[in-house]
């Protein structure tokens, strides 16, 4: 089997972080982002993984040669000489996705959930035709382009963009199942998978819905990427809680810690709920930390506070010191001590010597 990979360019939304690092490269639950879907990928038997990129970075194609060797698979680039949207990169990859009558994989490179692989392949070889879309439950559905099914069918009837009138609660997840026949409709031209191929794949009751169980959340931004932390840590507590700190250390407050083993927590902290802890990094004591993310090599100090923000690899706070409201610090930044930080993007390299007040980026 194959897949695609609609990995895109430079990551912007998820600035200042995608400055040192490739977005998918950029570590989630102390791993990178497109290492969860590749091992996934390879446990529902995929073999080609073609990453759909505008642009071709080095160090991506070091670390996915490791990839290759570890899961024997092979990993392609196929590079867009412009912006071809969502469905173009099918065209552009098409000497590997249509090498052979399996199905393929079509998947967004933001998207996290428990990738239900295996059984949405199955659902898909079982229904016999062209495309599966991974669909996911929404409160409210006014929101987004609802998918509707046939009567009592999982046969997608017809796509509704952001409706006034309740006509279901199922959203495109971002998530594909094509049969190789799919490619005989898509031209070598920027296209919109969903608004051009979609809705004649339906009117051609060639398109079926697949329903994902559990939690599903596009981390393609600050914000986004921290609640896709909380629900994958609590979607790790149900299912492999052995992973996470267990509850009778004494840091522990709240649950949901992911703490690598080579970082060291000091005396006296209070960490939960939901915080991931990356390798090498050194808490003080009396750390408040809740609802952020740690990555690589940080180091936090004595009575420091983070909640609801992301310090990127090699920084430290000082002591006393607090960030809040989504503070995202990119690579190696400094936080001077009894400082408070308040929804501030630093850029890589940054010193911090003064309170910032207010939400904004720091060059």
């Amino acid at each position: 089997m194959k897949a695609l990979i609609l990995v895109g360019g430079f990551g912007t939304r998820l600035r200042p972080l995608t400055l040192s690092v490739p977005k998918p490269l950029v570590d989630f639950a102390n791993k990178p982002m497109i290492l969860h879907q590749i091992e996934a990928l390879v446990k529902a038997g995929v073999t080609d993984i073609v990453l759909a990129v505008n642009y071709k970075p080095e160090v991506m194609v070091a670390v996915l040669k490791k990839y290759e060797v570890k899961f024997g698979i092979t990993i392609t680039f196929s590079v867009e000489k412009e912006p071809l949207g969502t469905a173009g990169p099918l065209a552009l990859a098409r000497e590997v996705l249509g090498k052979d009558d399996s199905p393929f994989f079509v998947l967004n490179a933001d998207v996290t959930c428990e990738y239900p692989f295996e059984k949405m392949r199955d659902f898909h070889i079982g229904h016999g035709n062209e495309g599966t879309i991974l669909a996911t439950k929404v409160e409210e559905p006014s929101k987004y382009g609802v998918i509707v099914t046939q009567s009592n069918s999982t046969r997608i009837d017809r796509f509704v963009e952001k409706p006034v009138e309740f006509v279901g609660n199922r959203i495109n997840a971002g998530i594909y199942i094509f049969s190789p026949s799919i490619l005989d409709r898509i031209e070598l031209r920027p296209t919109s998978i969903e608004k051009e191929i979609f809705p004649k794949m339906a009117s051609d009751q060639q398109l079926h819905t697949f329903d994902l169980e559990g939690f599903w959340m596009d981390v393609g931004q600050p914000k986004d990427f921290l609640t896709g932390t909380c629900l994958y840590l609590s979607s790790v507590a149900k299912r492999n809680p052995e992973l996470l700190a267990p509850a009778s250390e004494e840091y522990v407050n709240g649950g949901n810690v992911l703490v690598d083993p080579s970082a060291r927590i000091g005396k006296g902290c209070k960490i939960g709920p939901n915080v991931t802890i990356g390798p090498n990094v050194v808490i003080g004591d009396g750390v408040r930390l809740q609802r952020c993310v740690l990555m690589e090599a940080t180091h936090v100090k004595d009575y420091a506070w983070i909640k609801n923000s992301i310090v990127g690899w090699h920084s430290s706070i000082g002591r006393w010191s607090r960030l809040d409201g989504v503070t995202v610090l990119g690579d190696d930044v400094h936080i001077g001590h009894e400082l408070y930080i308040n929804g501030a993007s630093v850029l890589p390299h940054k010193s911090i010597n003064s309170n910032v007040c207010e939400p904004g980026i720091v060059m």
